[in-house]
């Protein structure tokens, strides 16, 4: 258990900062399977649509310190190809 009032407060930070974290991994999740679930129903048109909707939180998580950039460069390049290979 904490014991100065510095290292009380710390983990009182570190309580919030993991909630807060928690929550944007889970959105960045949510917006993931969105994608994959458009995909599966093989809707061009929504798959798209998911796709763009979902960029955006996945950088922010990158800014966030939540993803690596090279993960996310990752799941974004492999949701477009999936997207991608609906069009064809």
């Amino acid at each position: 258990m904490a014991n100065s009032a510095g290292s009380r407060k710390r983990a009182r930070q570190a309580i919030k900062r993991r909630a807060r974290t928690m929550a944007l991994r889970s959105m960045v999740r949510t917006y993931v399977k969105k994608v994959n679930a458009a995909v599966a129903t093989a809707d061009y048109e929504q798959a798209q649509a998911a796709f763009t909707a979902s960029q955006p939180y996945i950088d922010k998580s990158v800014n966030k310190g939540i993803l690596h950039k090279n993960a996310a460069a990752r799941i974004k390049s492999r949701l477009n190809a999936k997207v991608f290979a609906l069009k064809g």
